[in-house]
C-alpha cells in the first residue's frame, strides 16, 4: 500500500471515495477520511455488504425468489481490494479528494465472480493466455434536458445561454456547442482533474445529444472512466438547472443514444494483429468479426440491458437492429472504419448508452475471441443500407433474456455464480416494469376496450 499512500499524502487528499460498479454500472462503495483510507487498505480490512452488489434499478434486492438465495440472504461481507492504477483526483468537492476503484474478494481471498470488473478480466485473461490485449475505445452518447422532477412528464429540450431551446436538431453544429457551452466547460475541467481521457466533444443527432469519444486503452481503465464520465456529466448538468440522461431512448421522438466501442487486439509487441504485413484484413480480424456476428444477438443483455434499451433498437432509429458489417458504413451494426493497418478496428455500434460498460465490453470480446476459437466466418461484407436488412437481434427484452440464458458458450466462461445474479436482476427488473399500467394504455384502452 505504499504506492496508495504516498499518491494521497503528496496531494493533500483528505477523503477517498471507494467505487465498486454493480450489476448496472452503477457506482457502490462508502467515502473513507484518508488516514482511515490507507490504514485499512494496509490491514486488509475494507468492506462491504455484498448484497450492495445485487441491487436492481429499483433500488431493490433481486434474488429473494432465485436460486442461491439462501446463501444471498446471509448477505455476507466481501472484502475490498482497492485498484492503485485507477486512483484519481475527484474534482468539485469542498478539498482535495480522490476516487479508487475497488475489486471485491470473498474473505478467504477468491475473486468474487459477479463483480462488473471481475467479469472483464476473466475475458481479458483469455486474451492474455494467447499473449493478445484488446484496445478499446468508447463513444458515448448523452442528453442534456430541462430538468425534470416528475417522471410521468416527458423530458423535454434545455434552454441554452441564449434562453431558448432548440426546436430541431442541429447535428454536427458548433452553435448549438456554444449553447452548452457553460455544461461542456465544466465537464472538460472536471475530466481534466480527473484524468479522463476525452478526445473529441460534438452536437450529435438529437435535440441537446452530444457525443464524447474517450482515447483508446486498457479496457479496465476505459470502462472506469466511464463511470466517472457519466457522474462528471450528471453534476455539470444540475450545476445549470439541467439534467443529463444516458438512458438509451429518453425521448420517443428523439435518436437514442449509444455507446459505440471501437475494439483491435494486439500481440506482445503491440503490433495490431487485425491486419497483416501488406495492410489486408486478417484472417483473425475476419473470425472476429463472424464471432460478434454468431453471440451478439444471443447475449443482448449484456449490452442492452434495460427495456428502455429495446425502444432504441427499432427501424428508422439511426440504430442497427442486425449484425452486418462493411467498411465505413454506419448503417451497419458492424462497422470497419477506413484506416492503415496500425489503426485497424471494428466498431460494435449496438451498444446503448445506458449499458454498463464492462459488461458491454465483456460481451464482445468474448464474442470476438469465440470467433477466432471456433475459426468462424464472417458474411460478405454489406455494401449498401443495411438498415432494410433482416434483423437478427431481440425484439423484446424479455426474448433477449431468454436467449441469453440459452448461450451456454457464455455461460461457462463466464461462470454460474454471475448467471445467476445477473439474471436474477434483470428478471426482477422485467417483472416490476410489467407490472407498470402505462399512460398509453390508459390513453387507448380505458373507455374503448
Amino acid at each position: 500500500m505504499t504506492d496508495i499512500a504516498a499518491w494521497i499524502a503528496e496531494r493533500g487528499v483528505a477523503h477517498v471515495e471507494l467505487i465498486v460498479p454493480d450489476m448496472n454500472g452503477v457506482p457502490r462503495g462508502k467515502v473513507l477520511p484518508a488516514a482511515k483510507f490507507v490504514e485499512d487498505a494496509r490491514a486488509g480490512s475494507l468492506r462491504l455488504a455484498s448484497s450492495a452488489l445485487v441491487v436492481s434499478a429499483t433500488g431493490a434486492y433481486a434474488y429473494a425468489q432465485s436460486a442461491g438465495a439462501d446463501e444471498w440472504h446471509r448477505d455476507r461481507d466481501v472484502a475490498l481490494r482497492p485498484d492503485a492504477a485507477s486512483l484519481r483526483l475527484s474534482p468539485g468537492g469542498s478539498g482535495p479528494a480522490a476516487t479508487v476503484f475497488a475489486d471485491p474478494h470473498h474473505l478467504d481471498g477468491a475473486p468474487w465472480p459477479a463483480a462488473s470488473r471481475q467479469v472483464l478480466k476473466t475475458a481479458l485473461d483469455l486474451f492474455s493466455q494467447r499473449g493478445w490485449r484488446p484496445v478499446v475505445a468508447p463513444e458515448l452518447e448523452f442528453y442534456l434536458c430541462a430538468a425534470n422532477d416528475d417522471p410521468a412528464l416527458p423530458l423535454m429540450p434545455p434552454k441554452g445561454v441564449s434562453g431558448r431551446a432548440d426546436a430541431a436538431p442541429q447535428p454536427g453544429s458548433l452553435d448549438a456547442l456554444v449553447e452548452f457551452a457553460p455544461v461542456i466547460e465544466a465537464i472538460c475541467r472536471d475530466g481534466a482533474i480527473a484524468g479522463l481521457d476525452l478526445d473529441v466533444l460534438s452536437q450529435e443527432s438529437g435535440t441537446g445529444q452530444l457525443e464524447i469519444n474517450l482515447l483508446h486503452g486498457d479496457p479496465i481503465d476505459l470502462c472506469d472512466q466511464v463511470v466517472l464520465f457519466k457522474r462528471i456529466v450528471r453534476k455539470a448538468a444540475i450545476a445549470q438547472g439541467l439534467h443529463a440522461t444516458f438512458m438509451a431512448k429518453p425521448m420517443a421522438a428523439q435518436p437514442g443514444s449509444a455507446m459505440h466501442l471501437h475494439i483491435s487486439v494486439v500481440g506482445e509487441d503491440g503490433v495490431n494483429l487485425f491486419a497483416d504485413d501488406d495492410g489486408a484484413d486478417s484472417v483473425m480480424f475476419g473470425q472476429f468479426i463472424a464471432g460478434l456476428q454468431k453471440y451478439l444477438p444471443e447475449t443482448t443483455p449484456l449490452f442492452a440491458p434495460n427495456v428502455n434499451s429495446f425502444r432504441r433498437m427499432r427501424p428508422g432509429q439511426s440504430q442497427p437492429a442486425n449484425l452486418e458489417w462493411g467498411r465505413d458504413n454506419r448503417s451497419c451494426g458492424l462497422r470497419a472504419p477506413i484506416c492503415d493497418r496500425r489503426g485497424r478496428r471494428i466498431e460494435n455500434r449496438l451498444p446503448g448508452a445506458d449499458a454498463n460498460p464492462y459488461l458491454a465490453i465483456t460481451a464482445a470480446l468474448l464474442a470476438g475471441y469465440l470467433g477466432i476459437e471456433e475459426r468462424l466466418v464472417r458474411t460478405k461484407e454489406a455494401t449498401g443500407n443495411a438498415y432494410l436488412r433482416p434483423r437478427t437481434l431481440p425484439r423484446t427484452f424479455e426474448e433477449g433474456l431468454d436467449r441469453f440464458a440459452a448461450c451456454e458458450p457464455f455461460r461457462s466462461l463466464l461462470g454460474e455464480p454471475f448467471f445467476i445474479a445477473y439474471m436474477a436482476i434483470k428478471e426482477a427488473e422485467l417483472a416490476a416494469f410489467q407490472a407498470v399500467v402505462t399512460p398509453w394504455e390508459r390513453e387507448h384502452l380505458l373507455l374503448r376496450v
